[in-house]
């Protein structure tokens, strides 16, 4: 047996839950609501506008559904709508609005204006303050009361087009994250408020005074000529104010207040950010919290953020357009509107340039087309697309794709000269040669660290002594580092790393060729080798030395200890990563030293080993030169010192010489 319980059935089984008030009461009686809130709250204002700039930016376009895998973009009344929702709106402030009451209400209104055909000719923006659902209906409501200064005024619920997200007491209306983070949002009220009095105060410590049991008895006249003269000198901003103190009669001061470093601001208030931040969903790095940021990482965060964080935010809104706006509209059936992301997920010129490259087959843009974007004048016969040979000889699918292998490409053709014997030789360090690396690096991190870590200590402790007696101290970074001590000794230990692996490397490919590793001049090498452990040793010192200042900078409990831990991760991390990278850098000086040293014709290629590259690297897959030539990324080799940092950290590239007999 079948049963039907209707929506109306439901809907008589509760009454509409009332709305929860907009606003949190704070210490002493008095409320904000969530506007004053957004208005007075840097943390929230930055996140909240943060997600309403970044979709209003977003263009948004009306579609007809052909088919699954066909679509027509449509200049219809309802793109026109919503590209321009009223006389004196534009999209931009129409959907900032949007964004912005759903992040501090988690409810937006709409009224829809009709036109003279009876559709919507406008949307305009109503208050969620001043707007209430109305009707005994619990799940959805039949209409809304848009209260104001001069009375009220309803509209039914099919004039007004309304967003609201979950709440678990009342489904007609969202619960705002605000609520979420009321505890948090009064700390730091209350922080503020502290710190406000602080200031008021002259920025000088609270205390209490004590006078000696022995001291003669107060006058009701001296204690109050005492307590003005005080207060003139110690309250406020007056010109009296900030005066060194006179104490009567033996009388002591005790500081009864929690200083401004106890009370930890920096730490607060960057706390309060990242958890408004997560309580939207927001990526930290997007807000401007860098503490674990990366280039690599922003650029994969900046990518997630239309995906992951904007994603669930712009569907809420299209679905809810499509509910409740396109039916007003006629022929709007198998159609829908979407957010243009096309140019906000799209990658560099370099990485779309490559990947349409590699779509098509051959070059996409004329000689004259690419001279035009540098505002050169056209040339004759600047208007052909220029096919590459390889594409039409050499079988291959696209021009990115990894030459032929060599011997083949040089195979004779039938009654033509034999052809040259090619001889390849891999520029890649051995597991020795790379663990010698990381062993030297390790014990250089070890070592740099106990004496940064002990002068630093000696550091604090005076600037703490001197604080405490009164006088103004600050960390010296000049008392625990040294640049000439670091970069001297690391220059030194990389000395020797370098002369190992790329002699070694040397002498393998010589062998390789069959010819005497005593032909090998290895005095040849020792500028560049000297030259490149100076160049290297500076870099990795300048790095350590700015992460330093960082940490300093945001660690105010025990700077010592946060010192102490980066060069722990130093000594194994790091070194593993530079390890790899600057062994691979070695092989590829020895071994293209060692072909430059026979004098016989070579080029070199550049081969890709990870599973995971580079972009930029992976483009470079199979890509020739000559010998004494750079590749397209500039570098000589993989993991050339020359490159920045997020080009050779961790390389594992490796590049092959080939030698003609």
């Amino acid at each position: 047996m079948a049963f039907v319980i209707t929506a109306g059935t439901l809907a008589q089984t509760d009454r509409p839950a009332d709305r929860a008030p907009y606003a949190m009461t704070l210490p002493g009686g008095d409320t904000a609501d969530y506007a004053a809130i957004w208005r007075t709250q840097p943390q929230v204002r930055t996140v909240v506008a943060f997600l309403a700039r970044n979709i209003a930016q977003l263009t948004i376009h009306h579609y007809r559904r052909v088919s699954d895998t066909d679509r027509v973009r449509l200049d219809s009344p309802v793109a026109q709508l919503l590209s321009r929702p009223g006389p004196d709106t534009t999209r931009y402030r129409a959907f900032d609005a949007l964004m912005n009451d759903l992040g501090i209400f988690d409810a937006a209104y709409w009224a829809k204006v009709k036109g003279t055909d009876g559709a919507p000719g406008a949307l305009v923006r109503l208050d969620p303050r001043k707007t209430k659902p109305i009707g005994d209906n619990p799940f959805t409501p039949d209409g809304f009361e848009i209260r104001g200064s001069r009375g009220t005024r309803q509209l039914p619920a099919d004039q007004v087009v309304y967003f609201r997200g979950y709440n678990p007491s009342n489904p007609r209306e969202g619960c705002s994250p605000i609520e979420t983070l009321r505890q948090i949002l009064l700390e730091e009220w209350n922080a503020n408020h502290y710190r406000e009095q602080l200031w008021r105060n002259g920025a000088r410590m609270s205390g209490y005074l004590s006078r000696p049991v022995e001291a003669p008895p107060w006058s009701s006249g001296a204690r109050s000529r005492f307590r003005s003269e005080w207060q003139a000198q110690y309250v406020g901003d007056g010109p009296q104010s900030g005066g060194t103190p006179i104490l009567e009669d033996g009388m002591t001061f005790s500081p009864a207040a929690v200083t401004p470093e106890q009370a930890q601001y920096m730490e607060s208030r960057k706390l309060t950010r990242e958890e408004v931040a997560a309580a939207y969903h927001v990526p930290q790095p997007m807000v401007g919290i860098l503490d674990h940021a990366t280039f690599s990482n922003i650029r994969e965060q900046h990518k997630q953020l239309y995906q992951d964080c904007l994603g669930p935010w712009l569907q809420m809104i299209v679905e809810e357009l499509a509910l409740q706006l396109l039916p007003e509209f006629p022929d709007t059936l198998n159609t829908y509107v979407e957010f243009n992301l096309a140019a906000k997920l799209s990658g560099s010129f370099e990485e779309e340039a490559a990947s349409l490259s590699s779509s098509v087959g051959a070059p996409w843009m004329t000689r004259n087309e690419a001279r035009a974007r540098k505002n050169l004048p056209a040339v004759e016969g600047g208007d052909e697309l220029i096919t590459p040979l390889n594409v039409l000889v050499g079988g291959q699918a696209s021009p990115t794709d990894s030459a032929p292998d060599a011997t083949d490409s040089l195979k004779a053709a039938p009654g033509s000269p034999p052809a040259r014997r090619i001889i390849r030789r891999k520029a890649k360090p051995s597991a020795a040669h790379v663990e010698r690396t990381r062993a030297v690096m390790a014990a250089f991190f070890e070592r740099q660290g106990k004496a940064v870590v002990s002068a630093l200590g000696d550091e604090v402790k005076a600037v703490r002594s001197a604080r405490t007696a009164g006088r103004k101290a600050d960390v010296d970074l000049s008392a625990f580092w040294d640049d000439d001590r670091w970069n001297g000794e690391l220059s030194a230990d990389l000395f020797g790393v370098n002369t190992l692996i790329a002699t070694a490397c040397a002498h393998s490919t010589l062998e390789a060729l069959g010819l005497d590793t005593d032909e090998y001049d290895e005095d040849r090498t020792l500028h560049w080798l000297t030259a490149n452990a100076d160049r290297v040793a500076g870099a990795v010192n300048g790095a350590t030395k700015r992460r330093l200042i960082d940490v300093l900078a945001n660690t105010a409990d025990d700077p010592v200890k946060a010192v102490g831990a980066l060069f722990a991760v130093y000594a194994s991390a790091r070194a593993v990563e530079f390890a790899k990278s600057h062994a691979t850098q070695l092989a590829g000086f020895g071994t293209t030293e060692a072909a430059r040293q026979t004098g016989r014709e070579s080029t070199k290629t550049w081969r890709v080993r990870s599973s995971n590259p580079r972009k930029s690297h992976a483009r470079m897959d199979g890509e020739t030169v000559g010998l004494h030539d750079t590749f397209s990324n500039g570098a000589q080799w993989p993991g050339d010192s020359s490159l920045d940092e997020d080009e050779r950290a961790g390389c594992t590239c490796e590049v092959d010489v080939e030698f003609s007999d």
